[in-house]
């Protein structure tokens, strides 16, 4: 989705160590993130304001039912298959069809 020109958000409750190890390991498997929660790079958060970030759509991992997988989740938003890269990887195997 990155690729195509979608931005990504990480909303996530880590903080910390454990987020900053988070977002170091997407960003060395290719994953760069437009946000960290937060809604754009340059918010600042408010304590006074609400926290829900501006999206098309959410994935949320922890859904009821469970996590479907990433190929999943792109035909159901893009209702097409994705195009997986020639660099086989841990992110490539996510859309690979068992």
């Amino acid at each position: 989705m990155q690729s195509e020109g979608h931005r990504l958000i990480l909303w996530t409750y880590r903080t910390g160590k454990p987020l900053d190890e988070a977002v170091e390991f997407c960003r060395e498997n290719g994953i760069e993130f437009y946000g960290v929660n937060n809604s754009y790079p340059e918010e600042v958060f408010n304590k006074n304001i609400s926290r829900k970030i501006n999206s098309d759509f959410f994935v949320d991992d922890r859904n009821i039912g469970g996590f479907i997988g990433w190929t999943e989740v792109y035909k159901k938003i893009f209702n097409a298959e994705p195009e997986v890269p020639e660099k086989k990887n841990w992110l490539a195997s996510l859309f690979l069809k068992k």
